[in-house]
């Protein structure tokens, strides 16, 4: 076989730009800025490439993701060293994306032919004569934007579904991480080297604006509401499809029978982790007056034990994007100035680098700390009378991307009334875990869906074939029909339809 990969220098550009370690600016590594014209010819490669990549069928596909996610396990470590050093997570937190990750390659290839394979459907009784099928069929190329905050996991949400569906894929990583985008490029291009089935750009908004605008089947876009508005706006010219996983201000409700430890520590473990830098991580907290008290308690106590940092002892690392400094410092400032108390952290949390663990209470509904997303190690905790003012309070968000529920009794009956994309009871996030689950927002936070067979099909267009087995016995699309055929067919639909 002939094999025509392009080797990833041919997309250089003439500018370049560093990838700088977080907690103390060392250059992790230099990449090229990619033009809109290299943009474009890493697309035409693509298109050609996609044709070869479906030609191998779901059993061909599954066999190259397998192998591709076995790199990525036995190499498990390196990659978390790149993720480490282009984000400045601890080394664990890395390793948890990218185990997800890796399920999710695993999930994608071994059901995409389930799912997406023809199905039969009924035809109907006056079109009896008729087979019926459905199929999907792949888009052709992917353009995927991912984020920084979790460079493996997000990315790959779209990127493995996209492949395991028949696409090629063109990915722009975060400038912020484009090591880690290189890594798996790379990784994937060893199980794959006769085309290139999923390609690397990379750097600014440019560049992610030049995929968006290069010929692409659809795109996939995780980054901040403003700028998924403007990738939209973009595609609207070519009538592009999108799929948008924006921000979120997650709510966890906490119900009088919950298990108040379990819950703090899943608050905890919600609002800090990765600095507070998760889309769907705990950033509001609403709690039944009767258990209000002792489970601030909990959660203070637990918060006290919490320490941001560059060092190995610390359990999150510094902001990688430093620019979010500013935000957190002005939410917690907004709050402070409205009344509201800081239990733990506040303004002397937020430090040059990392920003350390703030418990807010007493925080106005219309404040900033409540209204927008800090995407920072910061919650807000509310007293409320009952369940049905926080169901309220937490729906009243132009947010709906997750939110979680402690509850004994009512916890599915709460979590179906949360206008989120998903929720988990009893447990911090765990829906982020099951590749089987759909994963995506509403409102602001987005649409369409990654992940499970709906991340599947997203990346698909759905076929409908109806083949005649036979002549119809009422022939109903001919200028031939007759009125005795009418009337027939007149009577037929009353005593099929018109019962009252």
């Amino acid at each position: 076989m002939t094999t025509v990969q392009a080797p990833q220098s041919e997309l250089a550009a003439a500018e370049t730009f560093d990838s700088l370690n977080p907690a103390t600016d060392e250059v992790v590594g230099t990449h090229p800025v990619h033009t809109a014209d290299a943009v474009e010819q890493a697309v035409a490669r693509a298109k050609e490439a996609a044709a070869w990549w479906d030609s191998l069928g779901y059993a061909g596909r599954a066999e190259r993701l397998r192998r591709w996610k076995g790199v990525l396990a036995r190499r498990l470590a390196q990659l978390c060293e790149v993720v480490h050093a282009e984000t400045g997570k601890p080394r664990g937190d890395a390793q948890l994306e990218a185990v997800l990750a890796i399920e999710h390659i695993a999930w994608a290839g071994k059901h995409a032919a389930k799912v997406l394979g023809r199905q039969r459907r009924s035809p109907g009784l006056l079109l009896s004569n008729q087979a019926a099928s459905v199929e999907y069929q792949p888009l052709g190329v992917v353009g995927v934007i991912g984020p920084w905050n979790y460079p493996v996991y997000t990315p790959m949400g779209s990127i493995s579904y996209a492949l395991a569906a028949g696409n090629a894929v063109v990915f722009k990583p975060s400038e912020y991480t484009p090591g880690v985008g290189k890594w798996l490029v790379d990784a994937f291009q060893e199980v794959v080297p006769e085309y290139p089935v999923l390609q690397l750009v990379t750097g600014f908004g440019p560049t992610g604006a030049a995929l968006t605008r290069a010929g692409v089947d659809k795109i996939a876009f995780t980054g901040s509401t403003a700028t998924g508005k403007k990738i939209m706006a973009a595609a609207a010219d070519t009538l592009t499809p999108v799929v948008i996983e924006a921000g979120g201000k997650d709510p966890l409700l906490v119900d009088a029978d919950a298990d108040l430890d379990a819950a703090a520590e899943a608050t905890v473990w919600g609002a800090f982790s990765n600095a507070g830098q998760t889309c769907v991580g705990v950033e509001r907290v609403y709690v039944h007056e009767r258990v209000h008290e002792e489970f601030v308690a909990k959660v203070v106590r637990l918060a006290e034990q919490i320490r941001g940092g560059s060092d190995e002892s610390a359990q999150y690392g510094p902001m990688t994007m430093p620019s979010q400094l500013e935000v957190i410092r002005r939410h917690i400032a907004d709050a402070l100035a409205r009344g509201g108390r800081a239990l733990t952290g506040g303004p002397d949390a937020v430090g040059e680098r990392c920003v350390q663990p703030t418990v807010l209470v007493d925080v106005p509904e219309d404040s900033e700390a409540v209204r927008e997303e800090t995407f920072g190690p910061t919650v807000t905790i509310a007293k409320v009378a009952d369940m049905d003012e926080a169901i309220e309070k937490a729906n009243n968000s132009r947010y709906g991307l997750a939110s979680t529920v402690f509850a004994k009794r009512r916890g599915m009956e709460l979590a179906r009334l949360l206008r989120t994309g998903q929720t988990a009871i009893n447990a911090p996030l765990s829906f982020a875990g099951i590749a089987a689950l759909p994963f995506g927002g509403v409102g602001d936070s987005g649409f369409g869906r990654i992940h499970g067979p709906e991340g599947l099909r997203e990346f698909a267009r759905p076929k409908a074939i109806a083949r005649q087995r036979f002549s119809p016995l009422l022939a109903l699309t001919t200028f031939a029909r007759t009125e005795k055929t009418e009337a027939l067919v007149g009577k037929l639909t009353a005593v099929l339809h018109g019962k009252r």
